[in-house]
């Protein structure tokens, strides 16, 4: 097994971070991402917490020896669940592959969370890789071939982000009403 830890700070508040999640594809540094298919979306009962299940269609390039080990597929699909906590002001993301599962299992938690003393949201991530026995030979070239995808992805992925959390304020600015010359007078 191999672990992928990241953390970033993002310079924009919490409630602009967490909105701006469910807007996070399609974005230009994303182009593997096919589509984003919400499967559930409810409140938890008794709690403040926004539960949202969806489902994640991806299409990358992978080496052909990878390609040969998951039977030349190229799209693969994971499944995401979200909590959104209001009370604890906290987005929790939980993310697994549902393809090639059987040779490879990927576990994904992403936190966004305030940071307590910036007007900024704190990012962490942290991407457990482990192929199963029937690569045991293999396992540990497939499972640092992953860590260093995932890291190249969360790279790529934090620069696609940043750009739609700028569009995103850039719109609420446009927004924003401009005041009459003759409100002045």
């Amino acid at each position: 097994m191999k672990i992928f830890e990241n953390c970033h700070l993002f310079h924009y508040p919490f409630e602009k971070v967490s909105a701006a999640h469910w807007q996070k594809y399609p974005n230009e540094y994303a182009t593997h991402v096919v589509a984003v298919d919400t499967l559930d979306r409810k409140v938890l009962p008794d709690s403040q917490t926004l539960y949202t299940e969806r489902l994640i269609t991806c299409r990358q390039g992978v080496p052909r020896w990878i390609l040969k080990l998951v039977d030349g597929a190229q799209e693969c699909y994971i499944r995401e669940v979200s909590y959104m906590d209001l009370k604890s002001r906290t987005l929790t993301l939980l993310s697994s592959n549902m393809t090639f599962c059987d040779r490879l299992r990927v576990h994904e938690t992403v936190t966004y969370s305030p940071h307590h003393e910036l007007n900024a949201t704190v990012f962490r991530q942290e991407a457990r890789i482990e192929a199963l026995a029937c690569m045991k030979r293999l396992a540990n070239i497939v499972e640092q071939w992953s860590v260093d995808r995932i890291s190249q992805k969360a790279s790529i992925g934090k620069l696609g982000f940043e750009n739609v959390l700028k569009q995103i304020n850039l719109s609420v600015f446009h927004q924003l009403p401009v005041p009459s010359p003759d409100a002045n007078s």
